[in-house]
């Protein structure tokens, strides 16, 4: 009986002075950080003025919405023209398909008021153009056309 207490102290001790070695803690930090960023929600968008009729020449007006969004809380999202592959002293213009005529023409981009929510809840960029009506009173018969660059500043 005696040996059997002797046993059953030893592994008392051993179970105890484990439980102690067992006994600590760690605080463990977990992080991520979201980049705050805007992007177009299609790589393309077409502003059409449609046919121009130089026998009654008129102001034409053309209109296109892309859509783009921002990381929600993203305050700067200033978006830019450039000034497209065919301007002369800052003034846009469209060149025929042989080269040699141009159409002068401006825009306007107004970004909606919306906030920025991410990607589930895109914006709205109200692209307006004009061409003036003596643009185009004595261009050749052809389709013109630029290439416009937006961006995002953020």
């Amino acid at each position: 009986m005696r040996k059997s207490m002797t046993v059953f102290i030893a592994l008392a001790v051993i179970a105890a002075s484990s439980a102690a070695w067992a006994l600590d803690t760690n605080t463990l930090t977990v992080t991520a950080s979201v980049v705050g960023t805007c992007k177009f929600s299609a790589a393309t968008s077409t502003l059409n003025f449609g046919a121009l009729d130089p026998s009654t020449p008129v102001a034409v007006n053309g209109s296109t919405s892309p859509q783009f969004w921002c990381t929600k809380g993203v305050t700067t999202d200033v978006v830019t023209a450039d000034l497209g592959g065919n301007a002369v002293a800052g003034v846009r213009q469209m060149k025929d398909t042989a080269g040699t005529d141009i159409i002068p023409y401006s825009l306007t981009l107004i970004p909606d008021g919306n906030p920025n929510a991410g990607p589930g809840s895109p914006r709205t960029l109200n692209i307006t153009g004009t061409i003036p009506a003596s643009s185009y009173s004595g261009v050749t018969a052809s389709t013109y056309s630029d290439t416009v660059v937006l961006t995002i500043n953020n």
